[in-house]
């Protein structure tokens, strides 16, 4: 028995929770399965399951092996799709995270017209706001839209993002507009802010005025990442919203919420694709990251 054939039945295993279960997967005999496991174990030196009657679980050595075989697996797989003369047939599972409000918004079609472009490729996609951990939560690209810290990551910018300030016409209506950014300074006691709490730094609003960069500390009447709630509570008077102007944009375009201070805005953020920098680029990474940056190019900001 070959390595690779002894890491496949171990991964299928685990998969399913059964050898009869990865026999079925494999469209093997339940015993081969089983045997195969053994004599992976006899080869490594080191027991990787734990058999009763009833269940299967993994030893130590198993829980750290296993994440090595599917990694080793998926390269296999990745270095055949490259050099494959079908492989712009892309085939297997790519996960993809993305935010939520942005996702929906700017991400829906783009990912339809990616899945009939390449029909034998599942696209799992989770839409969510939450700042996920690509390798331990399993996904192969991210879509985000911040300061990126993590310098286990490669980033690829896909597009610009233009920040808006805005408020609802009756709140400009009774604090009055504001003229420049420093009329927010918490001492002059005049207005109240809406925090979008994935900036760096929600607390502090940036700036820029004659091309010279500024920041102003703000008095906050919310603070959430959640954008239906930051739209409901701009729309509704409870204060000026500061952030990614596509959390806001059909309520600008409505006239439900009015800008301000366009000429000191800083530049925009970007969007961007990344992915663990510990892995080769796979081809269906790749095809998706390019994808992105192919739709996004004729993109309005």
């Amino acid at each position: 028995m070959d390595l690779i054939t002894g890491m496949q039945a171990f991964v299928a295993t685990v998969d399913a929770e059964s050898f009869s279960g990865a026999a079925r997967e494999l469209g093997a005999s339940k015993a081969a399965i089983s045997k195969q496991v053994s004599t992976l174990e006899d080869r490594l030196g080191v027991r990787l399951l734990q058999r009763t009657t009833r269940t299967l679980n993994l030893t130590d050595e198993g829980r750290i092996f296993v994440q090595r075989a599917r990694q080793i697996l998926q390269d296999l797989k990745d270095a055949q799709e490259a050099i494959s003369p079908t492989g712009a047939q892309l085939s297997g599972n790519i996960r993809i995270s993305a935010p939520h409000t942005f996702g929906a918004t700017h991400l829906t079609q783009a990912l339809a017209t990616f899945i009939a472009r390449f029909p034998r490729l599942h696209v799992n996609v989770e839409f969510s706001d939450r700042m996920t951990n690509l390798i331990d939560d399993g996904f192969d690209v991210a879509v985000r839209i911040s300061q990126l810290k993590d310098s286990s990551l490669i980033a690829r910018k896909i597009a610009p993002v233009p920040l808006a300030l805005c408020a609802s016409p009756a709140y400009w209506q009774t604090h009055g507009k504001l003229r420049h950014p420093r009329e927010l300074a918490p001492e002059l006691n005049q207005h109240h802010c809406i925090m979008y709490s994935y900036l760096s730094t929600p607390g502090e609003w940036g700036f820029q005025e004659n091309g010279a960069p500024f920041s102003i500390k703000v008095n906050s009447a919310l603070t959430t990442n959640h954008d239906s709630l930051i739209r409901a509570a701009a729309i509704d008077g409870l204060g000026i919203f500061f952030g990614p102007s596509f959390i806001v944009r059909e309520a600008l375009d409505q006239g439900l919420l009015t800008p301000a201070l366009e000429e000191f805005l800083p530049a925009p953020l970007a969007v961007h694709a990344v992915y663990p920098s510990s892995r080769n680029l796979s081809p269906k990474v790749r095809a998706f990251v390019d994808f992105l940056a192919e739709w996004f190019k004729n993109t309005p900001p």
